[in-house]
């Protein structure tokens, strides 16, 4: 498995990094543990988790990734060293209560709390990679496709949320951090606070990014590669719909069919569909699968750092880290920059 840097650190960490998020909900422990012991086997280092996982977020469930992740470290002591863990601290949200009393705004009290609450369930005494799951302050993220300044609220300052970030690093909780659901401002933003403080810059950027998703490419690119950020490029399949399951069977059993449809709207578009009908056609037209088709082209972009991949089975999660060694062809690339003409992210 080919291997990069995270940003400027000294993290080395696989081009593909195994999602967690359905251990606890859609996976057992065992089967949890079953995917860590394969993706291992396959040369795959980069583990990614949250605290609120896993999704459906809910109060009886959350935690629970973190816990079976801390159960087989545990098992794996000797190889934690050469396991790269990273998991989220939530930001604000009025929705999930049972976090810090619906308190988990992105301050050093709820930084720290959760910091130190990751690390009892994962059952280690450092983090990798610390990331803050989605912004303090109002920014267009999951699905809000322009910015909306009749939003606003109160937020916690970048250069406080940097600062306790950076004494956990002098304190070796954890060895770098992250920013996930970003915009190209926000990068900018933590860039020159962390420049102004004489702090450690960030190292990551975690986004949606796949074909019905390529908001990326729309200057955060050109941010994250002047700046030395490394995007962790998560929902490559789009929630599945880029697996062509939904395609033949609108009832296929997935996250958009046992998850209520308010979960991720923007997944259950008409253009989304349509766009993963066309994604499908391409694939099988050229002897490919629609999700090889989607995380080829995921594991191919040079500005993507490692590719996040979740799988509810084996024979799933097998079947995405294969796909890292397939070529999509010129003409295949065509056809996909053809379909993204006319259906321009209709996932964002």
């Amino acid at each position: 498995m080919q291997t990069t840097l995270l940003g400027n650190s000294h993290i080395q960490v696989s081009k593909i990094c195994l999602g967690t998020m359905t251990f606890g909900e859609q996976n057992s422990e065992s089967e949890a543990h079953a995917q860590l012991d394969y993706a291992l086997e396959r040369g795959i280092n980069f583990i990614d988790t949250a605290e609120m996982y896993p999704v459906m977020p809910r109060a009886e469930t959350q935690g629970k990734t973190e816990q079976y992740i801390g159960t087989w470290l545990k098992k794996n002591s000797a190889k934690r060293d050469h396991i790269i863990l990273a998991t989220k601290v939530a930001g604000p949200s009025r929705g999930m209560h049972w976090i810090r009393g619906g308190e988990n705004d992105l301050n050093a009290a709820n930084i720290r709390a959760a910091v130190d609450s990751s690390l009892q369930r994962l059952q280690t005494d450092y983090i990798d990679l610390y990331q803050l799951h989605w912004p303090s302050r109002n920014a267009p993220i999951f699905g809000q496709k322009q910015f909306d300044p009749t939003l606003e609220r109160p937020h916690t300052p970048i250069a406080e949320t940097i600062s306790v970030l950076s004494d956990l690093i002098k304190e070796g909780k954890i060895r770098s951090y992250g920013v996930s659901n970003e915009s190209a401002w926000g990068v900018g933003e933590f860039v020159r606070q962390a420049e102004k403080l004489n702090a450690p810059r960030l190292v990551s950027i975690q986004n949606a990014c796949n074909l019905v998703n390529r908001a990326f490419e729309q200057g955060l690119d050109e941010s994250c590669y002047r700046e030395n950020v490394s995007l962790l490029a998560y929902s490559p399949l789009a929630f599945g719909q880029l697996t062509g399951k939904y395609v033949d069977d609108a009832k296929a059993h997935g996250r958009l069919t046992i998850f209520p449809p308010t979960w991720s709207p923007r997944y259950t578009r008409a253009s989304v569909l349509e766009a993963s009908r066309q994604y499908a056609q391409l694939a099988r037209a050229n002897g490919l699968t629609p999700s090889q088709l989607a995380l080829a082209w995921c594991y191919s972009r040079w500005y993507i750092g490692s590719t996040i991949i979740g799988a509810t089975t084996l024979t799933q999660l097998k079947e995405n880290i294969d796909a890292f060694d397939v070529t999509l062809s010129p003409e295949i690339i065509a056809g996909i920059e053809s379909i993204h003409a006319t259906l321009n992210n209709p996932g964002q």
